[in-house]
């Protein structure tokens, strides 16, 4: 990914605020936030169960917006695209890995990480979505639908999916929560040496602290605010 410009950030957010009125009144999720996160960088953000990490997931990748302040993807501020844009975005950019897999349950394996390419008029679609399952050793799996498929061969096949479009970052929430903890560890080292190969920016969100020391960088999110976390 020699295109990247690896002193400039990929990711930044400018003192955002984010906020929500529930019954029980006014909350704010965030105040004055700020983040600044360079190409190729592995970053965890970590946090106890409501600290708003997957909300701020959400906000870095343009997916929803902040109340206050700006995000900026490439020096873009995102705040300045319409929807189709954003989403245009997302589509050649990012890339997500969440927990419950979201895989489709009509594709089989190879259709589910083919679509992405198609989408993006990508004419070796095929030869990619092979070479991506093969890659985290699926190439016998091809045919077989999610429901056909353990916990860990449907996160295989996500990841796969989220490789194959060669994302400038990609986000993983969670990724190993549905996971049993043998079949957790193998998901993580697949994901991290792939990660590697690429050059991808990594933005993890996970409550697990021996998965976030794998990152170069860990962010604890509390009280609104990122502190840099030294263990």
């Amino acid at each position: 990914m020699s295109y990247l410009n690896r002193e400039k950030p990929i990711i930044e957010a400018q003192d955002v605020a984010k906020s929500f009125r529930t019954q029980a009144g006014h909350v704010d999720l965030f105040r004055h936030l700020n983040l600044s996160i360079l190409p190729g960088e592995s970053l965890a953000i970590i946090g106890r169960s409501g600290a708003g990490k997957s909300t701020l997931l959400s906000l870095l990748a343009g997916l929803d917006s902040p109340g206050q302040g700006r995000i900026l993807f490439a020096g873009q501020p995102l705040d300045e695209l319409d929807d189709n844009a954003r989403a245009a975005l997302r589509l050649e950019q990012i890339s997500f890995i969440f927990q419950s897999f979201h895989l489709l349950p009509e594709l089989n394996a190879l259709d589910n990480v083919r679509l992405p390419l198609e989408i993006q008029g990508r004419s070796d679609a095929d030869d990619q979505a092979r070479h991506w399952l093969e890659q985290v050793g699926l190439g016998a799996r091809f045919d077989h639908y999610p429901a056909q498929l353990s916990g860990g061969e449907q996160q295989r096949v996500a990841i796969a999916r989220a490789f194959a479009t060669q994302p400038k970052v990609l986000f993983a929430d969670e990724p190993t929560g549905n996971l049993d903890d043998d079949t957790g560890h193998h998901i993580i080292d697949q994901l991290f040496h792939l990660n590697a190969s690429a050059g991808t920016t990594l933005i993890l969100i996970t409550h697990d602290i021996d998965l976030a020391n794998r990152c170069q960088r860990r962010l604890h999110l509390h009280n609104g605010q990122l502190e840099e976390s030294r263990s």
